[in-house]
C-alpha cells in the first residue's frame, strides 16, 4: 500500500504537481484513515491533500483514473473483507484456484482476475514504474513477457513447430494466439504506465530542450510551446522575486533607534533595533533593436517581461531600428502577436542607427531614467557605420542603477564590421551573449535579484 501511494505521488511530481515531503506524509495519514475500499472517497481524499490549484486538481484526477484503473481484484482499491477470504477458500483470484504457472495455461484459462494479477506482478518485476519515454514501451512489454514465462512459451511453440503433425500445428496456432494476446496485454499495461510515469517527464524533457534551442533556429511550430514555457518561467520568477523580504535580528545595530525604543525603561536595551537596507522596487527600461537580425529575440524578451506583472510593475519598453519610440501602450492594448506585428511595422523598417535611438531617448524620455532604473538593451550593436553616440549612452548609464546589454551575436564578432559593441561595453554593468530562452531567463533572474 505504501509503495502504491509513493508511486502515485512520484507520478504527480513527474507531471509538475509539486508535492512536498510533508504533504506526502499527510496523504499517507489520510489514506490510513479513509482506506482504499471506496474509489471516489480515495480520489477526493488525495485531491484535498495533494492538489493546490484547479490546474493541479485536473492533473491529479487524470492520473488517478489512469493509475487506479485495471487493478487486480486483490489490490488495495477493492474490498479487503470478502466472504471467500474469510472462509479461507480464495487465495487471491475469483475462481479460488492457484493461478497457473504456465503462461499458455494462464492465457487460455479465461480467468481474467488471474491474468490481471500476473500482468501486475510482471510489471512490478520488470520495474515498469521506471519508464520514461514512449520508445521504451516495447522493451518493457518484452520484459513483462519474460517475467510471466514468455521464454517457456517460446520453447513450447518451437517444439510444436518441429513436430510437423496436424495436432502439433493446431497447438502451435493456439500458442501463437495466446502469446499475441498476452503481448497485447503487456503492451497495453506498458502504455498505461508511460501515460502515468513517463508522459510528464517526456514533456519536461521537451521543454528543457526547447529552452536550450537557439532562438534563431525556432520556426512557427515552436511558437506555441515557447509561449507556454515563457508563462512557466514568468510564474517561477514572479514567485521567486515578488515577495519583499526583510532581514531581522541580524546585521548592524541601529544605536539611535534602539535608544529611542527603550527610553521608557531607562535606556536598558530590552528591544534591540537593527539597521535595515531599503529594497527598491524593480524598474526596467527595455530598449530593443527590432531590425531583422534581432527581431526574433525581442519577441521573447518582451513576452517574458510583460508576463512578470507581479515582480516588475514598473516596466517601460522602447523599440527602434532608426527612430526610437515607446511600445508600452501597443503591448497593453493588443494581444501579443498582433502587438508585435504592429511594432515591427512601425519601428522595424528603417536603417539601423543606434546613435539616432540614443538621441530620441535623450530628447523625449530622459526623465524616465533614475537611480532605480535598470536599462536592458537588446541588440547586436550594428549601426551601419553611423555615429554610435557613446556620449549619450554613457550619460544614460550614469543616471541608471545598472545597464545590461544582451547581444544575440557571439563575443567573437563583437567589434567586427559595423559592430559597436566594444565601444559600448565600458559603460555597461554587464554585457552578455544570449542565444536561448534559458539565457534570457538567467539574465532577467539576475536583474531581479539585484533588487533584493
Amino acid at each position: 500500500m505504501d509503495r502504491m501511494l509513493t508511486n502515485f505521488i512520484r507520478a504527480l511530481r513527474s507531471s509538475e504537481v509539486h508535492v512536498s515531503s510533508g504533504e506526502a506524509i499527510e496523504a499517507a495519514r489520510a489514506v490510513s484513515i479513509m482506506g482504499y475500499s471506496d474509489r471516489d472517497t480515495l480520489r477526493d481524499t488525495l485531491a484535498c491533500v495533494l492538489a493546490k490549484s484547479a490546474e493541479e486538481k485536473d492533473i491529479h484526477d487524470h492520473l488517478f483514473d489512469l493509475y487506479f484503473s485495471q487493478r487486480p481484484a486483490s489490490s488495495p482499491n477493492t474490498s479487503s473483507g470478502s466472504d471467500a477470504d474469510q472462509d479461507g477458500e480464495n487465495d487471491g483470484n475469483a475462481s479460488g484456484q492457484e493461478p497457473p504457472d504456465d503462461l499458455f495455461d494462464l492465457a487460455t484459462s479465461g480467468d481474467e482476475t488471474a491474468i490481471n494479477m500476473a500482468v501486475e506482478k510482471a510489471a512490478e518485476e520488470a520495474g515498469l514504474s521506471d519508464i520514461r519515454f514512449s520508445t521504451q514501451v516495447a522493451y518493457y512489454a518484452q520484459q513483462m513477457m519474460k517475467a510471466m514465462g514468455g521464454d517457456k512459451m517460446q520453447g513450447q511453440l518451437l517444439d510444436a513447430l518441429r513436430a510437423r503433425t496436424p495436432e502439433a500445428e493446431e497447438q502451435a496456432n493456439e500458442i501463437m494466439e495466446a502469446r499475441k494476446d498476452m503481448m497485447m496485454r503487456a503492451r497495453d499495461r506498458a502504455e498505461q504506465a508511460f501515460d502515468i510515469f513517463g508522459a510528464g517527464e517526456t514533456e519536461q524533457f521537451r521543454d528543457d530542450f526547447a529552452t536550450r534551442k537557439a532562438l534563431s533556429a525556432l520556426d512557427y511550430r515552436d511558437m506555441e510551446r515557447m509561449k507556454i514555457l515563457i508563462a512557466k518561467i514568468a510564474k517561477r520568477l514572479s514567485v521567486k522575486h515578488s515577495r519583499r523580504r526583510r532581514k531581522k535580528n541580524k546585521g548592524q545595530l541601529d544605536v539611535r533607534r534602539t535608544m529611542r525604543a527603550n527610553a521608557g525603561v531607562d535606556g536598558i536595551p530590552f528591544n534591540v533595533v537593527w539597521k535595515q537596507k531599503k529594497r527598491d522596487r524593480p524598474k526596467i527600461i527595455a530598449i530593443c533593436d527590432v531590425s531583422g537580425s534581432v527581431a526574433q529575440y525581442v519577441r521573447f524578451l518582451l513576452l517574458l517581461l510583460y508576463s512578470l506583472n507581479d515582480a516588475v510593475p514598473d516596466l517601460h519598453a522602447f523599440a527602434f531600428s532608426h527612430r526610437l519610440g515607446p511600445v508600452d501602450d501597443v503591448l497593453k492594448d493588443n494581444d501579443f502577436d498582433p502587438a508585435m506585428k504592429k511594432i515591427m511595422n512601425t519601428y522595424g523598417m528603417g536603417s539601423t542607427s543606434y546613435g539616432q535611438a540614443w538621441s530620441d531617448l535623450k530628447m523625449e524620455h530622459w526623465n524616465l531614467i533614475d537611480r532605480r532604473s535598470t536599462i536592458i538593451v537588446l541588440g547586436d550593436g550594428r549601426s551601419n557605420y553611423g555615429d554610435p553616440r557613446t556620449d549619450l549612452f554613457r550619460e544614460a548609464t550614469q543616471r541608471a542603477k545598472q545597464t545590461i546589454w544582451l547581444c544575440p551575436e557571439g563575443k567573437s564578432v563583437w567589434g567586427a564590421g559595423d559592430s559597436e559593441m566594444l565601444r559600448y561595453q565600458p559603460y555597461c554593468t554587464q554585457m552578455s551573449h544570449v542565444a536561448t530562452l534559458k539565457d534570457l531567463e538567467r539574465a532577467v533572474d539576475e536583474i531581479l535579484a539585484s533588487y533584493a
